[in-house]
């Protein structure tokens, strides 16, 4: 019997850094908005089986009616309105989710997630219960202190960039964010530090890309619209 699978994608930012009166995730890129190119990656996925898309509450006839109508995005069975934080819209999400076995959490500005992508995850997920997108650091990382001085250099080698998605068994995840909403309340930046604090579980990396970018700057902008011109040409 095959395991569910769900999606939720995040599209309840407000991009403050874009700077720009519509938010990041319905900016256009050559003809479709940036929400709609990860949209897409899941719907045609034949791992997943249900999309939950966590929007602005604004923005849930919007998403309705010019995402999910004028696409044609059948996975998409709830518009939910996510919170003030990223992990007040996952746990909506999580809380919307029924009867999965594995639930992708994915950035909405993130545009170019691909089917490789996908397909390894779940099998990393399958084997260890959590992991993460990622590509291998090109740069060398400083640590800084408040006086902006360098305090440490991390060995190149084991620094890794974290994207999305995040994959994780649902009880997992959802155990996590229970703990997480309902008690003492942890700063976390990803859902794997979630995972990591709140249950003390190993996430493991799974191969991402360097093309699987997340837009939160006007630059992000422009090399998004090259990737997708030199791919439609290509």
């Amino acid at each position: 019997m095959k395991e569910k699978c769900t999606a939720i994608v995040l599209a309840a930012g407000s991009g403050k850094r874009m700077g720009t009166r519509i938010q990041k995730q319905y900016l256009d890129i050559c003809g479709y908005p940036v929400l709609y190119y990860a949209l897409k990656c899941f719907q045609d996925s034949p791992l997943i089986d249900e999309i939950i898309l966590v929007a602005g509450e604004r923005d849930i006839e919007y998403c309705r009616s010019d995402i999910v109508g004028k696409y044609h995005f059948t996975k998409i069975k709830k518009i939910v309105a996510g919170g003030k934080e990223r992990y007040d819209s996952v746990y909506v999400g999580l809380k919307n989710c029924q009867d999965c076995d594995y639930v992708f959490i994915h950035d909405g500005a993130r545009p170019f997630v691909r089917e490789e992508i996908l397909q390894q995850a779940l099998q990393t997920v399958q084997a260890c219960g959590a992991c993460v997108a990622a590509v291998p650091s090109k740069d060398t990382v400083k640590i800084v202190n408040e006086e902006g001085l360098i305090v440490d250099t991390p060995d190149r080698s084991k620094v890794w960039i974290v994207q999305t998605p995040q994959v994780f068994e649902y009880a997992l995840i959802r155990r996590a964010y229970d703990k997480l909403m309902n008690g003492p309340h942890a700063q976390v930046t990803d859902d794997a530090m979630a995972v990591e604090l709140m249950e003390n579980h190993p996430v493991k990396v799974t191969k991402g890309s360097y093309y699987n970018i997340k837009i939160t700057t006007p630059e992000d902008m422009m090399l998004a619209k090259a990737y997708v011109q030199a791919r439609s040409l290509s």
